[in-house]
């Protein structure tokens, strides 16, 4: 992978190879301006020419992929490769919890803030924060790139998926236009197809009341789609509780009494009819405008291409399945693309801390006191260090991101695993935290034969 260059005025110059940023940095004319993406800047150089240089945007529902291709003289070429691990499902996760907390404090008979539901509105291109925070990540790192690479245009893959279409491929007329509910309630639909009996037991349990069960739990990643419901009495959903259909359905066989058995059996037929959640398509659907027209914002000359001519350019050349890969192939400069990288920028979202004051307890009362200063010895949780330990038990060099504590004992999270209890004396700091954390990872697949990367690699 190339490294990104800066004039002395902080303007874009043309990426140049490692050897040659080696050699800039071992003459002193050149320092390093920032880690990660690697960029340094010229002492004494202003301005000089550049190719054309575009960003390449593969947008997905856990990673994203970018690459930037330039049009070299052989040629159009991936110079950078890089992959954005979103924290799309981390953000629901927390918007769910302090859900419940709020719920359960006003269902008691205490001081409590009134609900402010009726006064917010949803202005237009309004999304749930989760699928948000994806866009928003993608922006982050179009404007990075903008501000490092001459980037001259953009190109945005913007894929559609039919849901309803990958569900039942031979679905059409009336019933794709009408949908699977069609006239019917969620509840009533359920309670019509099990024939108003438990899908597990089948009545064995004489329980009457009847609930909507998620066959896959919300907790493990279900969803809320109709494929993932069914109607189960109220003894056997608390049994199953938020276990994986497969955990459950061993232990009801180790039970080994007919009702177990019973409900042992329904579960594999459900479960060989169960189909994967369609989460990650509909997120895919619904930022895909979102992310391209963040992106014109910041390069106006965008556009915005096929998923299909991605894929026919990535399979014509033999490339594998990759998403920076796919980000390179965008468009129909993708169809004559040489590799030159040989190893990514994998930056995973990490956020900028929290904004709850306190930890709560299960029953939404405050555990933990205030938060106090989030910087310690001049280090904040998130910044990216050097540890150098000259002796004791955690004696080594650990490099990775840091969480701060008011001891002044440090954790560093490291390509390993975490270290615990580093002194911040030992530490130094390389980059400042900006929601992130980042590691190198291979461009291609041990042993993958990729002709395009091999020839300019020779």
């Amino acid at each position: 992978m190339r490294v990104l260059v800066l004039d002395n005025q902080k303007q874009p110059l043309m990426p140049c190879r490692q050897a040659r940023a080696r050699q800039l940095l071992r003459d002193g004319k050149a320092a390093v301006f920032r880690r990660y993406p690697f960029t340094i800047i010229l002492k004494e150089r202003q301005g000089g020419d550049t190719q054309a240089v575009s960003l390449n945007v593969d947008p997905g529902s856990k990673t994203t992929g970018i690459a930037l291709v330039a049009l070299l003289q052989r040629g159009h070429v991936a110079i950078y490769g890089q992959h954005i691990v979103h924290r799309g499902q981390q953000v629901r996760d927390a918007l769910e919890s302090r859900r419940a907390l709020r719920r359960s404090r006003r269902q008691r008979k205490t001081r409590y803030r009134k609900p402010r539901f009726l006064n917010r509105t949803r202005t237009a291109g309004w999304l749930p924060p989760s699928l948000m925070s994806r866009a928003h990540n993608v922006e982050t790192w179009a404007k990075r790139l903008n501000r490092f690479a001459p980037v001259t245009s953009a190109n945005v893959e913007t894929v559609r998926f039919d849901t309803q279409l990958l569900e039942n491929p031979d679905i059409a007329g009336r019933a794709y236009q009408q949908g699977s509910l069609f006239g019917w309630e969620l509840r009533e639909y359920l309670l019509y197809r099990h024939q108003h009996t438990c899908a597990y037991c089948h009545g064995l349990t004489k329980d009457a009341v009847l609930e909507k069960e998620h066959i896959m739990p919300k907790a493990l990643g279900g969803s809320n789609r109709l494929a993932n419901h069914v109607i189960s009495c109220r003894n056997c959903n608390e049994d199953k509780g938020s276990l994986h259909p497969n955990v459950w359905m061993a232990l009801c066989k180790q039970r080994g009494d007919k009702l177990n058995l019973t409900r042992a059996n329904n579960m594999q037929r459900i479960m060989d009819g169960y189909r994967p959640s369609m989460k990650d398509a509909a997120s895919v659907n619904a930022t895909r405008y979102a992310v391209g027209n963040r992106i014109k914002s910041i390069i106006p000359n965008t556009q915005f291409l096929s998923g299909g001519l991605t894929k026919k350019n990535r399979s014509v050349q033999r490339y594998p399945k990759d998403h920076w890969i796919d980000a390179a192939c965008v468009g129909p400069n993708g169809s004559a693309v040489s590799l030159e990288c040989n190893h990514i920028l994998i930056a995973s979202a990490k956020g900028h801390g929290s904004r709850q004051m306190c930890l709560a307890d299960k029953y939404g009362f405050p555990r933990t006191s205030a938060k106090a200063s989030s910087v310690v010895h001049g280090f904040r949780t998130g910044d990216l260090v050097v540890a150098n330990v000259p002796f004791g038990k955690k004696q080594g060099l650990h490099v990775g991101r840091v969480a701060v504590r008011k001891s002044g004992y440090f954790n560093i999270q490291t390509e390993s695993g975490a270290v615990q209890g580093v002194s911040h004396k030992h530490c130094r700091i390389t980059q400042r935290s900006d929601g992130y954390n980042f590691n190198y990872g291979a461009a291609i697949p041990p042993g993958t034969k990729v002709p395009g990367l091999l020839a300019v690699a020779r």
